[in-house]
């Protein structure tokens, strides 16, 4: 069970001097927010009552209830900002758009597999390179849909979920079913390891180009990311929702963000302010998490579906500062603790 923020913060008070007593809480006012009026607000309300409901705390279920029937967010939340020695990053992500095949043909040969049954609960399992090299999963019926690039089934597995157009045009959305358990290794990061590419040069069709030239070092390049993602399919998302996320609900393009649940909790608002030749000002809904989101200034904005959306959130790579919106009793008790 993910841990509540509180509690997360009454174990770094008692751990003292390890490095999680480097972590900072400042309760705020929203006089304190930079930009806070800059945003209209209301598509983030649609967003966080998508989720609200789950949230079985009174005060966030009495939060849920009101909110059917105001913005004002002043007066039932207090922000609050954590920080630690890590620096901020906002990054984005989308949720692609690929041609696929129910079945395997001469064009089709990069399968999406759903979860095997052997594969432990906890723990790791064989790497991408010994699930590949070892056809450990072929012949089995383990197979949902086919892919015709193996850089796309990659970035399919780094995204998370997929919207996939078969050859007679039904689309077929597919999420998240589980992972190998290792961690995950940016290929982009070897390639400029290697010498091959300077970081400001790395992009993930830059990656894919690199690959279509060099198929066999190409292999072993996606290969030095061990982790390995298994899907399953979702057949009750309407085409116009964006894809679900870590709370089991649609996510909202540039209102929906990934974070790490040990400092943010799932379903909060987060206040973001963004810097770089874009910025960007914006209220947030936490509904997402991911294996490479972590730390209390690290969020990942879903920037939506498609190529665009994706070439869009290939862009975003800045700092800027996330404010936590709590209950107003929540953020008052970790300002006493």
């Amino acid at each position: 069970m993910i841990r509540t923020l509180l509690h997360v913060l009454v174990l770094f008070l008692a751990w003292g001097s390890h490095v999680h007593a480097e972590v900072k809480v400042s309760v705020l006012e929203f006089s304190n927010l930079p930009n806070w009026t800059s945003d209209t607000k209301s598509d983030a309300l649609t967003a966080f009552l998508e989720t609200c409901p789950d949230l079985k705390s009174n005060d966030w279920t009495a939060i849920c209830a009101v909110g059917q029937h105001t913005t004002d967010a002043d007066t039932f939340f207090k922000p609050i900002k954590i920080e630690t020695a890590d620096p901020s990053l906002l990054t984005g992500y989308f949720e692609p758009e690929l041609q696929a095949s129910r079945t395997k043909t001469g064009r089709f040969v990069y399968p999406i597999y759903q979860k095997p049954p052997e594969l432990p609960k906890r723990g790791r399992w064989l790497t991408r390179a010994e699930i590949e090299d070892s056809k450990v999963m072929e012949n089995r019926g383990l197979e949902i849909v086919w892919l015709d690039d193996p850089v796309d089934l990659f970035f399919l597995q780094v995204q998370g979920s997929g919207r996939l157009r078969m050859q007679d045009g039904t689309i077929v959305r597919i999420g998240y079913a589980a992972k190998n358990g290792h961690k995950y290794r940016s290929v982009g990061k070897e390639l400029v390891a290697q010498g091959v590419y300077n970081e400001h040069q790395v992009s993930a069709s830059v990656i894919k180009n690199w690959v279509k030239r060099n198929p066999v070092d190409g292999r072993k390049l996606l290969q030095h990311n061990d982790s390995y993602v298994f899907f399953r399919e979702i057949s009750n998302i309407p085409n116009h929702r964006g894809p679900k996320g870590a709370m089991n609900r649609s996510l909202f393009p540039m209102r929906s963000i990934a974070v790490d649940p040990e400092f943010i909790p799932l379903g909060a608002p987060v206040w973001m302010t963004m810097d770089g030749k874009e910025p960007l000002n914006r209220l947030m809904i936490a509904q997402d998490t991911g294996s490479v989101i972590k730390g209390a200034q690290r969020a990942d904005i879903f920037v939506g579906s498609g190529p665009k959306a994706g070439k869009d959130a290939g862009r975003i790579k800045n700092s800027g500062s996330l404010y936590v919106l709590l209950p107003i009793k929540r953020a008052l008790a970790l300002s006493r603790g």
